[in-house]
């Protein structure tokens, strides 16, 4: 009888398939712009088939999650590095005006300045990890290691910031209702 170390494709399905479409569910919560989501599923795959016939995977759910975050991220890399137009064929008359109005700029300055004191408002600990996890995109066992905290540890700090924001912003009037509570779950 055939095991999951010696059989690849029941590998495959009995550690990887059952969690799609929890990694698509993820993708579309972290990443909301992105259009490509079986494209990233597809490729996520190939790069876990790879690592594993290259050694031994320990979680495959883990890496599956890591590597679809690494794959969206080079999407958007790439997405952005576009080659640059050639000035010779660039007509300026056909480019739509694109720039936000000055209410739009004051809207957002003033949502990143009430996130900005909800984050501030936060305890110390806690307040790292939100800002490690969110600003600086690590994730949650790589915060663990930077700080000295147990995963478990984190992911108690990630919710309680989540709620705690979420608790500020409805206190001010903002995200009622069906939007606080999805905040926080």
């Amino acid at each position: 009888m055939a095991t999951t170390e010696s059989d690849p494709t029941l590998w495959f399905e009995l550690e990887v398939r059952p969690h799609e479409e929890a990694l698509r569910g993820y993708l579309q919560a972290r990443f909301p712009d992105l259009r490509e989501s079986d494209d990233i599923v597809q490729e996520t795959y190939i790069r876990l088939c790879r690592a594993r016939a290259t050694g031994e995977i320990h979680s495959a759910k883990a890496l599956l999650f890591t590597t679809a975050r690494n794959v969206a991220l080079d999407t958007f890399r790439r997405r952005r590095a576009r080659p640059a137009e050639p000035l010779t064929t660039f007509d300026a008359t056909h480019i739509p005006a694109d720039t936000p109005d000055a209410a739009d700029v004051v809207n957002h300055r003033q949502e990143l300045n009430l996130l900005a004191e909800a984050v501030a408002a936060l305890p110390p600990q806690c307040r790292e990890v939100m800002l490690r996890r969110y600003r600086d995109g690590a994730a949650g066992k790589e915060i663990a290691e930077q700080l000295g905290l147990s995963p478990e540890t984190v992911k108690v700090h990630l919710a309680r910031g989540m709620r705690r924001c979420a608790e500020y912003f409805a206190e001010r009037g903002l995200f009622k209702g069906r939007r606080a509570t999805r905040a926080v779950s």
